[in-house]
């Protein structure tokens, strides 16, 4: 995750925030925020399992023994076979995290459920989700933020859970020019 805070540059600089849920939450009490986008995220997983399951293997594998699952839903698998460094690259990262911080993750992640406070999103808000995505599928995902932020809008990328990066340049354009809206 990275986090641009405004303190970190001008007090005009656009805000960057990549973690979606922790965007989502911000954005409902930060504010120096004058818009927000939310890329292949939710407020709300319904289906625990998934994430039960995942706990359940890094108890027992660790972190290694899920990294080619977990990447391999990144990408499409035509992407992916094009790119193979950057897939190795991620796998690496997930494989190297220590386990206890990533269960940490997957039980917030799991528990996460923000849908009431949607509303409370007051500034620009650009959705933007995968095609393909399987771990957040732009229906229900992108379509329950887009319905509960007010004004927000979805825009649909090629690509998987990580349609940012396959679709780079289409998301770079979308990304700075919503970027450069203000809510004031």
């Amino acid at each position: 995750m990275k986090l641009h805070y405004a303190d970190d540059g001008p007090r005009d600089a656009p805000v960057l925030l990549f973690a979606g849920s922790l965007g989502s939450t911000l954005a409902m009490w930060e504010p120096q925020l004058t818009s927000l986008t939310l890329c292949c995220t939710t407020p709300h997983f319904a289906d625990k399992a998934p994430w039960d399951e995942r706990i359940a293997a890094v108890e027992a594998g660790g972190t290694a023994g899920i990294a080619d699952a977990v990447v391999s839903r990144w990408f499409t698998t035509e992407w992916a076979k094009v790119h193979p460094d950057v897939v190795t690259a991620l796998r690496n990262q997930i494989a190297d995290t220590p386990d206890t911080g990533y269960l940490g993750c997957c039980r917030a992640i799991a528990a996460w459920d923000h849908r009431e406070r949607l509303a409370a999103v007051a500034v620009p808000t650009l959705v933007i989700g995968g095609s393909d995505d399987p771990s957040t599928p732009v229906d229900p995902h992108a379509l329950t933020l887009v319905d509960g932020i007010p004004g927000a809008r979805l825009e649909v990328l090629p690509g998987a859970h990580l349609a940012t990066i396959e679709s780079a340049l289409a998301a770079s354009e979308l990304i700075s020019g919503h970027a450069a809206i203000t809510s004031s």
